[in-house]
C-alpha cells in the first residue's frame, strides 16, 4: 500500500494560498514601478519647467504668473506622486510578508509530509524485514527435520 498524507488537501490549498500570494506580490511590484515612473516623470516635467523659467524665456508677466502656477502645480504633482509611491511601497512590503507566511505554512507542512513518509517507509521496511525473518525461520526449521 502507498504513502497517503492525511492533510495532502490542506497541503494543496496552501500551495494555492502561496500561488494566489505571489501574485499580489507581483500585482503589487508592478504598480510600485509604475509610481516609480510616474514621479519621474513629474520631476523631469518639473527640471525642464524650472530650466525654463531660468533660462529667461518669459518676459511678459502674466506668461510669468502661468509659468509660476504650472511649477506650483507641478509641486502638488510631485507631493501626490511621491504619497502614492510611498502608500505602494507600504503595500509591496505587506504583500511581501503575506508571501513568506504562506511560504513558511506551506513548508511546515511538507516537512510534516516528509516526516511522516519517512515513518511509513521505515515501517514498512520493518515489516518486510520482519516477513522475510520468518520466512527464514520456517526455513531453516523446515529444512532440520
Amino acid at each position: 500500500m502507498p504513502f497517503r498524507f492525511k492533510m495532502q488537501k490542506v497541503l494543496d490549498y496552501r500551495a494555492q494560498l502561496e500561488e494566489e500570494a505571489k501574485v499580489r506580490l507581483a500585482d503589487a511590484e508592478h504598480k510600485l514601478r509604475q509610481a516609480q515612473e510616474h514621479l519621474d516623470a513629474i520631476r523631469a516635467e518639473v527640471a525642464a519647467a524650472e530650466e525654463k523659467s531660468r533660462a529667461g524665456g518669459l518676459l511678459q508677466s502674466a506668461e510669468r504668473w502661468l509659468h509660476e502656477q504650472y511649477l506650483k502645480g507641478l509641486a502638488s504633482d510631485a507631493k501626490a506622486a511621491e504619497l502614492q509611491l510611498r502608500m505602494q511601497r507600504q503595500v509591496a512590503e505587506e504583500a511581501r510578508a503575506h508571501l513568506a507566511e504562506r511560504a513558511m505554512e506551506r513548508k511546515l507542512l511538507e516537512k510534516l509530509k516528509e516526516r511522516q513518509k519517512a515513518q511509513y517507509l521505515h515501517a514498512e521496511r520493518q515489516q518486510e524485514q520482519h516477513f522475510n525473518d520468518e520466512i527464514s525461520t520456517l526455513r531453516y526449521k523446515a529444512s532440520a527435520f
